[in-house]
Order: C-alpha cells, then structure tokens, then sequence
C-alpha cells in the first residue's frame, strides 16, 4: 500500500521524509493552492460582470467566496493529481493551526481524492511527534476552516471596500486593513503625543560618597522636608508640575546655591532598609513573546524572525512556531530539567515542575509553547547552525530551559542620608541567588554578564555612620516625549488590547512597512504624514474600523465562531450589509469626503499646510496671491516638524537655496539645498546647457549648518580613486552610497568587492592603505550567516528543468532570487510576497540571457544589439504595475 503525504514546503517534506515508512511519498503544496483573486485578470470569466467581482465574495449569496488557482501553482496542482493517481491513500500533513486546516481543506477540495483522505497534524517534526501523528491521524476540522475562511473574508471586504476609497481621495495605492489600520492609528497616536509634549527642566545634587575605602553615589530626594521634583511629576502637555503635585522644582542656579552651601558638610545615614525580593523565570515563548525578545534583543523584524522560526521548525530543530499556548508537555518539561541539572546542577532545579496555563481566551493555534524539538533538548552547540537561526535558536532553548529553573533570590537595599536640611538616597541590589537568571536574563545576549549589570553593591553601612563626600554635582534633566513604538512594543500592544492574532503580526508589520505608512529608523516605528492622513480619514468617516475595543470585539466574535459559539453568516450580514455596515457607510459618505481635505493633514501650532501628493508630502504655504509648494525631506518626521523647519524648507523656494561658496577650481556656485531624500550639496545651477547639475547627499551627521565648501568640494568629487591594488592591479575607490560610505574594489572579471567603513573613516580622506586594510577584512553583509545554514526569506518551488529549489534569501543590497549558481535581485517596488514562482523563472531566465549575450559580444556586434534588446523588452514586460494587495 502506498500513500502520498503532502505538506507546504520543500524543507518540511525533506525532514518529515525522514521519519516516514519507504512506501510513503511526500509533496510540497508551496503553501496556499487555492485564493480569492488578487487581482482583476484572475478573477473567473463567468462572474466578472458582476458588481461584488472585484471582492472576489458574492456579497449577494450568503457571501459565498470566487477561490481561484494562481496561474503560479496551477502546475503544482497538476504535479499533485499526477502523483495522487499512483497511491491508495492520501495524508494531508499542513500545519496544525487554522491556517494549516484551510491549506488542506482547500487541497482535499482541489484534487478530489478516490482514496481514503486522512488530516495528519503534529506540533513537532521528530520521529517519534511523526510514529504519534501516523496512529492518530483524523478528518479535516470543518469548524476550523469555517472560522479561518469568515476571517479571510472579513480582512477581504474592509480591505477591497475601503482601499479604492483611499485611492479616490488621498493616493492611488494606498491600502486600508481591519488590523493595519489600528495598528497605523497606534503609531500615529503616539506621534501626535510627541508633538504635543512640551519639555520640561528639573535640577537636582548627585554626591559621590567613599566609606572605608568603599565609593557608592547618591541622589537628592528631599528638601526641608519636601520632595524634590524628578521627570514623573510633570505635565507632558504643558511642560509644567502636574496640578495638585506637592513637590520643590530646583532650577540651575537653585540647584547650585545648595551645592555650594552643602560642600563640606557632615553627612549622616538616618535609616537602611533591606526587602527580599523574588522572581520568578518568565513562561516558555508564544508566537508574540518571541517576536517581542527577538526584537529587543536581536534586532530583528517580527517579519524575519517569523521566518528563521519556520526554517528552524521545519528542519526538525523547534516546535510549531504559531502558538499562543504556554503549555510545556511532561515530555518537554522533563527535557529542559535534565538540560537544567546537567548544565548548572542540582541546586539550580526549581523544587517542582513548572507548568504555565495560557490566560488569554484567544490562545487557539498550536497547543504547546514554543521550545527546542524533541524529548532531549539539543544545546545551541550541538545543533551545527550558524548566524541568525543559531541565533534565534539559542534564544528559544535558554527561554524554556530557565523556565525549569530555581527562583532568583534577591535584595533590594535602600539607604536613607542626611545632610543639613537635605535628604538623599542610595539604592543597591544584592543577589543572594542568581538561580535562573544564571540561564537568561531578558533583553541581554550575556547572562553572566548582564548578572553583574544587575548587581549594585552598597559598602557595609548603620545608622550613625558618617560618610565623606568626596564630589558634589549639580545635574540638570529635561523631561523626554514618549517613547515611539519599536516592533516589539508595537506587538506587546496589539496582544494586550486583543487585536488581531500574534500569527499576523510579522505580516501586518511588514504591510506597514511596504505601504509607505512607518518608516523603520534605529529600531523606532516612525509613521509617515500619509499615516496621518489616512488615520485622520478614517477616524473622521469610519471610527469602528481604527477603533482599538471595536476590533478587539471583532477578534473575540472569530474566536466564538471558531469555538462554534457564534453563526458566521449572520455576524458577516450585519457586518457588512446591516443599517450600519461596512458598505453601507462607505456608500454613504464617499460623496462627503472632500478629496483636498483628505489630502491636507492638519497639524497643531503649525500655519503651514501638509499635503499628500503624488510625489509624497509637502508643504503649502500662501504668500499674497501665489502659493509656495515645498518638499518634504523623508526623514523630517510628522513630530519634528515645526515653524522653523517650514521656514528653511520654503526659503530655499523664495529666496533661493544657500550658497556655500563658488567652487575652487570651475567658479561654479555650490549650494546646500534639502530635497525629498534630505539635505544635499550641488555644484552650479540648473540651465538648459546643464540639466543635471552635479549633487552629492550630505552624510550622516552633517547638516546643512555644519557643511562647509571645502567638504562639499570634497564630496561632489566622488568617487575618490586612491590607487591600484597591489595584487590584482584593479581600481580602488571610496565614495558615499545608499548604505553610506564605502570602498570599492574593481576586480574584473570577478565583480567589485566593497566594504563599509568604519566610524572612524572619513570618506574624504581614507588612504589606500587603510582601503586596503578594510578589504582584507573579511565581508559582513548587514544580516551576514554561513551560507549553508542561511534562512531563506521564502522558498518558492523547484525549477521545472532541473528540479534545484528556488528561494528569496536576504542579502546586503536587499532581497534576491537565487537558483544553483545564479542570483538574481528582486525588483525595485516590489516586496518579497510579490513574487510567484512564474515570475522568478522569468527573472532568472532574463538573467541568464543577459550573461549569454555578454559572453558573445566580442564575437559579433549585431549579436549584442538582438540581446540588449531582447532583456529591454523583457525588463519593460517585468515591470508593469501590479495591483496592490490591500488585505490585512
């Protein structure tokens, strides 16, 4: 008897294949076979004429959905009838949760199987998760599917309704989403609080302290018995003491006057106080907490975490990483304390086993928390990964074994100083028992490290004693606007206010990304002034839809048809059809909204206007009877722009831009100008003899009031060559580029090899030994791993001539293609979700021609003429528009 197995990936089929009986065939589904149509060339000849056709959903037969093939895996879905014809029974092995249970339903409902059909899940790919898996297969969960298809249709009206609306009135490609969209309210919220804030200055004594040889420091808190006012005591809107708030407020010369008045005084310590304290390790990782820790203390998107995770679940190192469980199996947990007892000992052991129940209602996807694969835990060590999946490993395996540690055992010493009429306290911390924290210690890479972090050792004090002060320092504070949101926070945010599910996260945050509504800077979510627009929109016009409570009811009715405690189709009508629905009201107000208004975003204590335009935002500002327009620089943010600001940027428009000086050697003029890019230096002035006057951006940290002529010399005279290499002979040049400023080597044949310099370089004056010295060190690409443990971004299938796989990986210059030897960029305006596997093979074939027609030119010239343009027809083909997907 034989039977096909088919799950989602190539990686998953080749480690399940392993634990598998020899009769057993295994196919990959590449993930989705059947969708709604994304867009209006897929969508079914027999229906296009209908005016529901571009949802995809007839809205007018109990929202019956139109599921269509891409043209990408028809020939997938051929591959598996083929293969199904040959078996007697048919195993559909997709992922455990809903989304996994729809993969298969629609599968089932594609191939039509005439053998046996069974529903195989497992939570961990390890021969014995797959032996328990095969014996105790089941049918596909009908309920399940119901509940993941109402919320694909769900996310497809508000999306498909709201997003051509968007178009109309603010900007063509914009897109609108039941989470997105509260979640680009979040980030614009947060901005509008910064720019509200007003700034506050406090001052106050810090003393450095010596007992018995033992230095320690210590902070003014009280004066005549008053408190002394700190950053919490003030009112974020106004800059002022909060009303009501009994406290002293010090100002410099304050501060001072008592720093002179208490030097030389005694000092005495009046009280010590000594707390035990406890704690306790924090649960196993969820799908969110991963992503949360991963940020913080890797640097890495909620997108590309989500995707290392899969990789590392797929090759059999982790267990299911889309989970809200944090549930340990007796399995998992006897693994983690044997890891415990062997690797720290006995002592290190918490008295009991520890189990975690999930608190959130919600919890529904996986049944156990995420944590290394099988009943022995293998050490980050062992495992042979490298780069960011050792990385990620690593983090996952000290997170669950902690999880089965000791509590840590700590004190928290609070000593209370007297001099004159002034109070001051000195807080330490002891650690008596590190016990878990010896394993992780959240936000550090170290823990034994981050254990003396912790540690703030207090000399030996009593009361009475008199220590001497050996400085005494007046410090002066400003109060700082709340912190912007980083992906972490952001998706903190969203579990905690129940919107949307942590398996979305990765993927909402990346839309927001990709759509131009937040800028990614330092780690910080920055939204753009198109995020205020279309949050302005739709907070004015649709409230529900940006309305944190409301969508978290919306995710708590899903949940109830999932648990089968609610109907779909009636929540589906009054949704979207009722008095107040979705598309009634957008019927109803499109003729309201005024597209200028729309457009305009309205900022407090600012008189100049800021539109969208076709080009990105801009300022408009009257002067008389004519309007002055102005760019504005992508990385002037919403709540940095202010009165001034405006007053440079329409300057350079009424006035002209600045003039540094004329250049030494042609006499040109150079100017500082700001464009939409940011501040930059031209040399001469733009004529119908010069259209293209030569420009060179300003690097990091120079500003258009720092730059001077000699650095604007320098920097329009890149790129700088400053030799030959001694070995190759090739060309050695330094210039400034979109990473910022590098060296590059001319090696030929062989391509250029570039590297980044360092802070310390200066790209004006970088020597060919230093060059030399940067290009001997080996390459770091910003997300830089082994090649043969490298995630890739997505796997896409396997070449139809050589059956080799092809996968998006991501390099130092962005995301790329790569098939056996050949690598091909992806697409400028194109994210990696947009590529199907027709369109890789068309790219790599475009690739391949081209490299052909280059190693024919020296034999014939007409040759090189057909080539060039045939990959210039191609490229035209590859670049037409495609339709923005405005789901999620």
């Amino acid at each position: 008897m034989s039977t096909l197995v088919i799950v989602e990936s190539p990686t998953k089929a080749r480690t399940i294949r392993n634990y598998l009986p020899k009769d057993y065939r295994v196919e990959a589904s590449m993930g989705h076979v059947r969708d709604l149509p994304q867009s209006a060339s897929e969508i079914p000849a027999n229906v296009k004429g209908e005016t529901w056709a571009q949802l995809g959903v007839n809205v007018d037969a109990d929202f019956e959905p139109v599921y269509v093939v891409p043209k990408d895996k028809k020939k997938i879905v051929s591959q598996l009838k083929e293969a199904l014809k040959d078996v007697d029974e048919l195993i559909l092995a997709t992922d455990e949760d809903r989304e996994g249970e729809s993969i298969s339903w629609h599968l089932y409902q594609l191939l039509k199987p005439k053998v046996p059909t069974k529903r195989m899940v497992f939570h961990e790919i390890t021969q014995d998760a797959i032996k328990k898996a095969l014996k105790n297969c089941r049918s596909i969960d009908e309920q399940l599917v119901r509940a993941q298809e109402t919320r694909r249709i769900l996310d497809r009206l508000v999306g498909y309704t709201l997003s051509p609306l968007l178009w109309k009135k603010i900007a063509w490609g914009l897109s609108a989403g039941r989470v997105q969209s509260v979640a680009v309210r979040l980030l614009v919220t947060k901005e509008r609080q910064r720019r509200a804030f007003h700034e506050g200055t406090y001052w106050d004594l810090k003393a450095s302290l010596v007992q018995e040889k033992a230095p320690f420091s210590s902070q003014l808190v009280t004066l005549g018995g008053t408190k002394i006012a700190n950053g919490s005591d003030f009112d974020a809107a106004t800059g002022q003491i909060t009303a009501g708030r009994n406290v002293l407020l010090l100002n410099e010369d304050q501060a001072v006057a008592l720093k002179e008045r208490l030097t030389g005084k005694t000092w005495s310590v009046t009280d010590i106080e000594e707390r035990p304290v406890t704690r306790k390790p924090a649960p196993p990782f969820t799908t969110s907490t991963l992503q949360q820790e991963s940020n913080r203390k890797l640097r890495l998107s909620a997108r590309d975490t989500m995707r290392i995770a899969q990789n590392l679940y797929e090759q059999g190192y982790i267990t299911y990483m889309r989970t809200d469980s944090v549930h340990l199996s007796d399995q998992a947990i006897a693994a983690a304390r044997s890891c415990v007892e062997k690797l720290y000992g006995q002592q290190y052991l918490s008295p009991q086993p520890r189990q975690y129940t999930t608190k959130s209602k919600g919890a529904q996807e996986a049944h156990e928390a995420i944590r290394p694969a099988g009943s022995t835990f293998r050490t980050p060590q062992e495992t042979g990964l490298g780069g960011r999946e050792l990385a990620v490993y690593d983090l996952i395996w000290k997170r669950t074994v902690a999880c089965q540690m000791a509590d840590s055992r700590q004190t928290q010493i609070s000593v209370q100083l007297q001099v004159e009429d002034a109070g001051f306290r000195s807080s330490g911390k002891r650690i008596d028992f590190p016990g878990y924290l010896r394993a992780y210690v959240e936000g550090s890479d170290d823990p034994e490290a981050a254990l003396e972090d912790q540690e703030v050792i207090l000399p030996k004090l009593k009361v009475g004693d008199h220590p001497n002060c050996t400085e005494l320092e007046a410090v002066g504070h400003e109060t700082q606007p709340p912190a912007r949101y980083t992906e972490a926070t952001l998706v903190k945010t969203l579990e905690s206010e129940g919107i949307g599910r942590p398996s979305t996260y990765a993927s909402i945050i990346g839309t927001i990304i990709d759509k131009g509504y937040t800028q990614l800077v330092s780690n910080a979510l920055i939204p753009t002034f198109t995020a205020f627009a279309v949050t302005d929109l739709l907070e004015k016009h649709f409230p529900d839809i940006v309305d944190p409570s409301f969508t978290s009811k919306m995710e708590q009715t899903l949940d109830d048809i999932a648990e089968g405690e609610a109907a779909w189709l009636p929540y589906l009508r009054e949704f979207y059809l009722g008095e107040k629905g979705l598309e009634t009201l957008v019927r109803e107000r499109e003729n309201q909204i005024d597209a200028t208004k729309a457009r305009t975003v309205e900022l407090e204590n600012l008189d100049a206007k800021v539109r969208i335009g076709k080009y990105g935002p801009y300022i408009e500002v009257e002067n008389g009877d004519t309007v002055i327009t102005a760019s504005i620089p992508k990385d002037l943010t919403p709540a940095d722009l202010d009165p001034k600001q405006v007053e440079v940027l329409l300057r350079q428009k009424t006035t002209g831009p600045d003039q540094l000086g004329r250049h030494p050697e042609t006499g040109e003029p150079i100017y500082v100008k700001i464009g939409a890019y940011g501040p930059y230096v031209q040399l001469g002035d733009k004529s119908d003899e010069n259209p293209k006057p030569k420009q060179a951006s300003l690097p990091k940290g120079v500003t258009p009031e720092t730059v001077t002529l000699d650095m604007a010399v320098g920097l329009l005279a890149l790129p700088r060559t400053l030799g030959v290499h001694p070995v190759t002979g090739g060309k050695i040049q330094a210039s400034l580029g979109r990473f910022g400023p590098y060296v590059v080597h001319d090696q030929g044949k062989e391509g250029k090899d570039y590297r980044s310099l360092k802070a310390a370089d200066n790209v004006l004056t970088i020597s060919l030994e230093r060059a030399l010295e940067l290009l001997s060190e080996p390459k770091k690409g910003r997300n830089s791993t082994n090649s043969k443990s490298k995630a890739a971004l997505r796997e896409l299938g396997t070449h139809p001539e050589d059956g080799e796989l092809i996968n998006i990986y991501d390099g130092p210059y962005g995301p790329y293609i790569k098939h056996g030897k050949t690598n091909v960029s992806i697409p400028e305006g194109q994210s990696v979700e947009d590529i199907s596997l027709s369109a890789a093979l068309k790219l790599l074939a475009t690739k391949a021609s081209t490299a052909k027609s280059t190693r024919k030119t020296s034999k014939s010239t007409s040759s090189r003429s057909k080539s060039t343009t045939k990959a210039s027809t191609t490229t035209a083909k590859k670049t037409v528009a495609k339709k923005n997907d405005a789901e999620g």
